[in-house]
């Protein structure tokens, strides 16, 4: 199943190239009071909230699935989790490209060696919000990565069990100012974390270690790759991450991306794709953000 956020709030199903509005499904999950808990509440209760959308969307409104504005299709994650340097030809050719690495050392090194590390919360958008880039005298580059929401908590869990945690799959775009400070800092600007159109659900991607994943720069083909290329696959990542955190419902893990990254500029175009989950655009806004 697929199921966005649209329109502000709304909750919708994703049917061929239709969404069907089954917001009042969202009234299952149970009233909160403060301080709210330290997950995504829809995400906490998808099962019963996707069963009442079922249950409800022969009757419900249906709209073009292109006349929607798509957010964020996780309105509260608690953590951005991102998995840097998690593909060998992407180390590689930060290698060779002195432009991305900006003097650190990462010839021999992989994932192991850097660890992970998180994006602030505030920096996530949805696919029809704009990209708007920061530091004109900085190059400022795509990355087109497979994002994991774990769909219950998890703590210390092994790589076997790990896909039992995992709520579903969608696409993730690592938007990252290059320079000398640290990732958390240069890729946590607002609308650098870019989530969707949609989440598709776990049971349809049984096997998310070999997914087809590319990315197009107004027209022009960067990135295609294969998450059966990465370092530490999304098992693994998950088994990593819980060694030293807890994840809640709603967290999203970036898994990393291949290699083929380059600049944008104000007003491109960011055609992505990944196999089973779909391919939309994004767009970059006109002008820097002032």
């Amino acid at each position: 199943m697929r199921f966005c956020r649209f329109n502000g709030n709304r909750l919708g199903l994703v049917e061929g190239d239709q969404i069907i509005d089954v917001t009042p499904a969202l009234d299952v999950i149970p009233a909160q009071r403060w301080p709210l808990p330290e997950h995504d509440l829809l995400i906490a209760h998808l099962d019963e909230v996707l069963a009442r959308a079922n249950a409800i969307k022969a009757g419900a409104p249906r709209l073009p699935a292109r006349s929607v504005h798509f957010n964020a299709p996780v309105a509260n994650p608690g953590k951005i989790v991102n998995a840097p340097i998690n593909y060998q030809k992407h180390i590689n050719e930060a290698v060779d490209d002195k432009g991305i690495a900006h003097g650190r050392e990462l010839k021999g090194k992989h994932i192991t060696d850097w660890g992970l590390f998180l994006k602030a919360t505030s920096s996530m958008i949805g696919f029809s919000d704009e990209v708007r880039l920061r530091k004109p005298d900085r190059r400022n580059d795509h990355e087109i990565e497979l994002a994991v929401i774990i769909g219950r908590t998890a703590n210390k869990v092994k790589a076997a069990d790990a896909l039992q945690y995992v709520a579903g799959y969608s696409m993730g775009l690592d938007m990252t100012i290059r320079g000398p400070e640290l990732q958390c800092f240069r890729k946590s600007v607002d609308t650098y974390a870019v989530l969707g159109p949609w989440i598709v659900t776990a049971d349809e991607i049984p096997d998310p270690n070999n997914l087809n994943l590319a990315i197009w720069v107004n027209g022009e083909p960067r990135q295609n790759a294969n998450t059966n290329d990465l370092v530490y696959n999304v098992n693994k990542l998950i088994e990593y991450a819980t060694e030293w955190y807890t994840l809640h419902p709603g967290d999203v893990i970036f898994t990393g991306t291949p290699e083929g990254v380059g600049p944008v500029k104000p007003g491109d175009t960011m055609t992505c794709e990944i196999e089973r989950i779909g391919r939309w655009d994004v767009k970059i806004a006109s002008e820097f953000a002032g």
